[in-house]
């Protein structure tokens, strides 16, 4: 190739089309990816930095999905405090209704259903768990919430005993209501007691709700933020491009047709001999 000798004329058209080949090659790689830059040669900087932001989208994304997992652990241990809370009212309607009777036997089916009704709140307390988390099965259960990647940036919900026993609720098993009105004036002030823990702890379960759910919201507006920076960095103007195209088009064919003229230029010398 290098003994074929071209007119100036010839390579200058030929230069202008393998460069407008070019153009349209790249133009036709953003049309294809929907990006103006898809690798550090295309912008070093802005690769980079999009790269940075999306990265860090990406692990805020996996973060939220652990505290979207946090507030189903935390509408877990609410629901079962509104059912225990339902359970110890019962519990003190029943024993009203003991401490207002006067016959033996009523007293001691009252008694029964009182205890039935204690059974009935541990057996909640224990099953208000949501994936091996149970916030309400003692305090050695407590849930973590990361808000982000720095170590502090958390949330530890401690959990609570919501059972009958010392520790939790403190209701002790109804027994001897046959025999003294004393005792069912002691377990009436033992649920109201109960009643009171159980709306404190809803309160404070209600608030670490609203935290988790605040800043679920916050992360999520952080990441489309994030989301955004990057793609304004990296992502291609259709209609530009588009346009673009049409034009390296145009400009291909007139170099195309130039060059045909140029080598008609070149075969009217032969017409000589």
């Amino acid at each position: 190739m290098s003994n074929i000798s071209l007119t100036a004329s010839m390579r200058s058209n030929l230069l202008s089309l393998q460069n407008t080949q070019g153009l349209m090659d790249l133009t036709q790689e953003r049309l294809s990816t929907g990006k103006k830059v898809n690798s550090a040669i295309d912008n070093p900087s802005s690769y980079y930095t999009a790269q940075a932001l999306s990265n860090r989208a990406s692990d805020l994304s996996a973060l939220l999905d652990s505290m979207g997992q946090a507030i189903q652990t935390i509408k877990a241990a609410d629901e079962g405090i509104e059912a225990i809370t339902t359970f110890a009212q019962q519990a003190k309607a029943v024993a009203q209704s003991a401490a207002d009777s006067s016959v033996e036997t009523e007293r001691a089916a009252y008694e029964d259903q009182f205890n039935e009704i204690l059974a009935q709140i541990n057996a909640v307390a224990a099953d208000s768990s949501y994936k091996g988390i149970n916030l309400l099965g003692g305090t050695d259960n407590k849930l973590t919430v990361k808000f982000s990647e720095k170590e502090n940036s958390k949330l530890v919900i401690d959990g609570i005993d919501a059972t009958t026993g010392e520790d939790g609720l403190d209701i002790a098993t109804a027994a001897d209501w046959d025999s003294t009105v004393a005792n069912i004036t002691t377990a009436i002030g033992e649920v109201d007691a109960a009643i009171a823990k159980l709306r404190n702890w809803s309160s404070e379960f209600g608030n670490n709700y609203s935290i988790v759910q605040s800043r679920e919201e916050f992360t999520e507006n952080l990441i489309n933020v994030l989301t955004e920076g990057a793609d304004k960095l990296t992502l291609a103007d259709m209609n530009e491009e588009s346009a673009n195209m049409l034009a390296l088009q145009t400009r291909q064919q007139l170099a195309i047709n130039s060059l045909s003229l140029a080598s008609q230029a070149s075969q009217s010398v032969l017409k000589l001999f």
